[in-house]
């Protein structure tokens, strides 16, 4: 402040270094001098006189004038004049000065510091270099429920012990450093609100002197509670997003609910589903009314040893009346208590009541779990370590959680159905028992595929065929579900009707191409199958097989050798068409054990198909051990729990009947010869203690032979087999196909092969490059003969 006193008579007597720092004049220039010199404009110099006058008058004045500056230009200049009075009476004025902007500046500072202290909504702080509060303003007072006096002196960390560390580490890099920090988060629980937790976004700069000593650190704080809030909701609602529904599996969805809630949201989490929606069924519409019996799907506490002991996962969970599951399953809204009443148990279970006492909640949410309008089941929150209650936003957060999760929860519920249907459809059309045949012992394993995966197509069948040969059949559906069952369901038929026929391996596998080309053009969502088809004769030791991009099977020797018989043709899958299939033999010794698989039991991620081969072939060699116990040794070496496609296992170990069963006889061309095949038969009957069977059996070996000599040409062969019924046959050249007529009462012919089918059990044609043979079979116990009607 420079500062100037002026005589009566208005000449200068006194002037400070300050003054003339100001104008520039030196003392000796201006003293003596007047005053109004020093002002540039004549406006001013008026002012001058009126301000003397007022001092006259024992006024004051104040304001702003232009001065000239000793270099010529005007300084705008800002003073304060003031009457100097002695005993005598006017003695002359005092004049305090400075440059009119500098005040203005100070005027704006001033007015900055005091709105920023005591009118400012956000709190600000004042530090010194120990940490200490030093000034504080009325807003941190607001904020934090304290006077000034009783944090003036005290450390930050005194009131807010958890948020201490950080605070310290931050502040003390700001000390030392210079560099200032923005946007650090701090939280507290303040004095003003005990109950809540306060999160406040907090920047910090260091205050120095003009000699740029180290005075302290300035604060501000913003309250960022509710943003931070939101935002970790957004997080948690995020992470659930990603957690729930990893899986079609209903209890699986139910507990990365709870998972993902705990402990985000809560500290405890119970989700209860109806017992509808854990077995796939379709829960009525709307709320649920009536008794509630639901089945505990998903638990998570933050505990370590949680309520587990009080609510056990898997158990049934019946609702009593009056309790908050009840009420939101009924109105099928949500149930919000924040503060729990002590006398109010969180679950009402008389049974249970003083466990339940142990694990007292302050705060819960029932929230129902809805979709597509059907109610699926409940979850229940609940708070006790986490003193918070639970608030609006929190429900908000339960309900959109408990959103998601139905939907994959009833995602999940209906696959689990369509699931269910498929396996149930599926097991309903594999054979259930293989009765044991003379030709092959055999065993086999269905699994199918995890459940995520689906059902598939995969089925087998062991099935009989004439002359005591049978089929062994292995064949795969592409895709999964009840689509897939359904086509393997009518492959499986189809083969059935062509083993009846006793067609070709290779033959076989040519008329299922047909009907799966017919399928795929019905229905686009059929893909195509893959099929083995194999016949074994226990005579001729012959095995043929024919395959349709079906994978090899596996020949396991007598002596423990094994055999992948990959040189089989692999043929093209079913529904390609135009590409033929072939036919390899292979004569099998006895005992030999063949495995026929899909390539469920071979795939694998991240194996080599080679490799599960070479794993598949070290499983099954070996001493000879049961069938059942090597399938449970190939599915235990092969299969996982989590395996992506369904798999069957049929194991066949080979028989061969014995020379002493089997007997044949060649005939000529003369019906001299069908005495001699009466006679030819009786003996072998008798030789086999077959006697009971003798009249049917010449019977129908009379009229097999009649037809075949007069209707057919070339050799004629006769064959009986003893097995599991009385097989006989009759061979020749011809390849004209019989038919079963009935005769008229006049016709005196026509009823031979009427008589062969009444007598027996079964009967058929089949055909192969050289002829036909018409067989018949008979049951052999009880050994009695038929009456013939005629």
């Amino acid at each position: 402040m420079a500062i100037a006193y002026v005589a009566e008579n208005g000449a200068i007597f006194l002037w400070s270094p300050q003054a003339e720092a100001l104008l520039g004049y030196p003392a000796e220039d201006v003293c003596g001098k007047p005053a109004v010199d020093l002002l540039t404009a004549r406006a001013d110099r008026e002012a001058a006189v009126a301000a003397q006058v007022r001092h006259t008058a024992g006024q004051s004045w104040d304001g702003v004038l232009g001065m000239r500056h000793r270099d010529g230009h005007e300084v705008s200049v800002a003073v304060r004049v003031r009457p100097l009075l002695s005993k005598e009476g006017q003695a002359g004025w005092s004049v305090r000065a400075a440059d009119a902007r500098a005040v203005e500046r100070e005027e704006v500072d001033r007015a900055i510091l005091e709105a920023l202290f005591s009118q400012s909504p956000i709190p600000v702080t004042v530090m010194d270099t120990e940490l200490r509060y030093l000034w504080v303003n009325a807003a941190t007072e607001r904020v934090t429920g304290l006077p000034a006096e009783r944090l003036i002196g005290r450390r930050i960390g005194d009131d807010s012990p958890d948020s201490a560390p950080t605070i310290d580490r931050v502040l003390s890099r700001v000390r030392d450093t210079g560099e200032p920090v923005v946007d650090f988060q701090v939280h507290s629980r303040l004095a003003s609100d005990p109950d809540r937790d306060h999160v406040f976004s907090a920047s910090s700069f260091r205050l120095t002197d003009p000699a740029g000593r180290v005075l302290g650190m300035c604060q501000t704080y913003v309250d960022i509670t509710d943003g931070y809030q939101a935002q970790q909701r957004l997080a948690l609602l995020t992470e659930a997003g990603v957690r729930i529904g990893t899986t079609l599996d209903v209890k699986r969805t139910a507990q990365e609910l709870a998972d993902a809630a705990v402990p985000g949201l809560a500290d405890f989490v119970a989700i209860d589903l109806l017992e509808a929606t854990v077995r796939g069924e379709e829960p009525a519409p709307g709320p649920v009314a009536g008794g509630v019996r639901a089945h505990r799907s998903g638990l998570r506490s933050i505990r370590e040893h949680a309520p587990e002991a009080v609510f056990v996962v898997g158990e049934a969970v019946a609702f009593h009346p009056g309790t908050p599951q009840v009420r939101s399953l009924a109105t099928g809204q949500s149930v919000l208590v924040r503060k729990l009443d002590p006398d109010e148990w969180f679950v009402h279970d008389t049974r249970r009541a003083e466990k339940i006492r142990r694990f007292r909640f302050h705060s819960y949410m029932v929230v129902p779990l809805r979709a597509r309008g059907i109610t699926l089941g409940v979850a229940t929150l609940g708070r006790n370590r986490d003193p918070r209650p639970y608030d609006e936003g929190d429900l908000s957060l339960a309900e959109d959680f408990s959103s998601r999760a139905a939907v994959c929860i009833d995602n999940a519920r209906r696959y689990t159905r369509e699931h269910n249907t498929a396996l149930a459809l599926q097991h309903s059309l594999l054979p259930h028992d293989l009765p044991d045949y003379p030709a092959v012992e055999t065993a086999h394993r269905y699994l199918p595929a995890a459940a995520h995966a689906g059902a598939g197509g995969d089925w087998f069948d062991v099935l009989p065929l004439s002359g005591a040969r049978v089929a062994l059949v292995v064949g795969d559906v592409t895709g999964h579900g009840l689509h897939a069952a359904a086509v393997m369901g009518r492959l499986r038929t189809a083969v059935h009707t062509l083993a009846d026929l006793d067609l070709p391996p290779d033959e076989v596998l040519t008329q299922l191409d047909d009907l799966v080309i017919r399928l795929i053009e019905e229905d686009p969502d059929c893909e195509g199958a893959t099929c083995l088809y194999s016949v074994y004769d226990p005579v001729s030791r012959i095995c043929a097989f024919a395959r349709a991009g079906h994978p090899p099977p596996v020949l396991v020797q007598p002596d423990g050798a094994v055999e992948i018989l990959d040189d089989i043709p692999p043929g093209p899958p079913l529904g390609l068409g135009g590409l033929p299939f072939e036919t390899a033999e292979r004569r099998l010794a006895d005992s030999s054990v063949l495995a026929l698989y899909t390539d469920g039991l071979i795939e694998a991620p991240g194996w080599d198909v080679d490799a599960r081969l070479d794993r598949l072939s070290r499983t099954m060699a070996g001493p000879t051990r049961p069938l059942e116990q090597l399938c449970d040794a190939v599915v235990a070496s092969m299969l996982s729990e989590h395996r992506s496609d369904d798999a069957a296992l049929l194991l066949a170990r080979t028989r061969v009947l014995e020379a002493g069963r089997v007997v044949s006889w060649e005939l000529p061309i003369d019906p001299a010869q069908v005495a001699h095949a009466r006679n030819l038969t009786t003996r072998q009957l008798a030789t086999w203690g077959l006697e009971p069977l003798t009249f049917t059996t010449e019977l129908m070996v009379s009229e097999l032979v009649t037809n075949a000599i007069r209707h057919a040409h070339g050799p004629i062969a006769l064959r009986l087999i003893r097995a599991a019924a009385l097989i006989c046959e009759v061979s020749d050249g011809s390849l004209s196909a019989p038919h079963l007529r009935r005769a008229r009462t006049g016709d005196e012919g026509g009823r031979g092969l009427f008589l062969v089918a009444q007598l027996a059990s079964r009967w058929g044609a089949r055909y192969d490059r050289d002829g036909k043979t018409i067989w018949a079979e008979q049951a052999l116990s009880p050994v009695e003969a038929p009456t013939p009607a005629l």
